[in-house]
């Protein structure tokens, strides 16, 4: 039988919108179905360097004085130094996310679903100058297009109360980057708030349908995924 090349599904964005909660209903749902599916986590497989990443942005903080030191930082602390050296990163991203994403399709799993993708990222750009803008313009070209992706919106108050990691000012603009994706990204599928089951038909409503049937296959082993993934680390 001719297997199509895997559906990639994404799913993004603000922290405290149910994304987790979603991608596992959604994998167990097509595993129990029959599929193959793999989960990539974009920060832990895709993004280059995440642990010096991840380092540089602790120590930035800690130079920083905040209002409120339970409350993360890392993602609203916009130095020009942190600028330059994100949208160079942004770009190694993607390149690797090109290579990730066209070995995943051509493996034997039917959907792909990422927890975060690039414009995860791009969101962390403020498109208010037009080299900015052209350069987000850029990365959504390079990155592969996904067959279903997914913002997930969510009250910034809620998510606040649900996930309280970031300040709620910070949460009400990161909220309106994610809306504002689809004027760079018109395939985005918006997904409003709801229950838990009202989001997951919204999502599975929009679903790509994979034209193999799932009697003939099985959910992809963690040790596949990981043998996949290893050769970009």
């Amino acid at each position: 039988m001719t297997h199509d090349v895997g559906k990639i599904v994404t799913f993004s964005g603000i922290d405290g919108a149910g994304k987790s909660t979603q991608i596992d209903l959604l994998r167990t749902q097509l595993s129990e179905q029959g599929f193959r599916v793999v989960c990539v986590t974009f920060w832990d497989d895709i993004a280059v360097l995440s642990r010096f990443r991840a380092g540089v942005s602790l120590r930035t903080l800690r130079s920083k004085h905040s209002p409120d030191d339970s409350l993360r930082q890392d993602k609203n602390v916009r130095t020009w130094y942190l600028t330059l050296a994100r949208s160079l990163f942004y770009l190694l991203d993607c390149l690797r996310l090109r290579r990730v994403a066209r070995r995943l399709r051509s493996s034997d799993s039917d959907f792909i679903i990422f927890d975060r993708y690039i414009y995860d990222q791009i969101v962390q750009v403020r498109a208010r100058h037009w080299l900015a803008r052209a350069y987000i313009r850029l990365l959504v070209a390079m990155a592969p297009t996904p067959d279903a992706g997914f913002i997930l919106d969510a009250s910034p108050g809620h998510a606040f109360r649900r996930k309280p990691e970031y300040p709620l000012a910070f949460i009400h603009e990161y909220r309106r980057a994610f809306l504002a994706m689809r004027d760079f990204v018109p395939e985005l599928i918006l997904v409003g708030p709801g229950t838990i089951a009202d989001v997951q038909q919204q999502i599975l409503a929009h679903l790509p349908q994979n034209c193999m049937s799932s009697s003939d296959v099985q959910s992809l082993s963690d040790d596949a995924r990981a043998t996949i993934l290893s050769d970009f680390q």
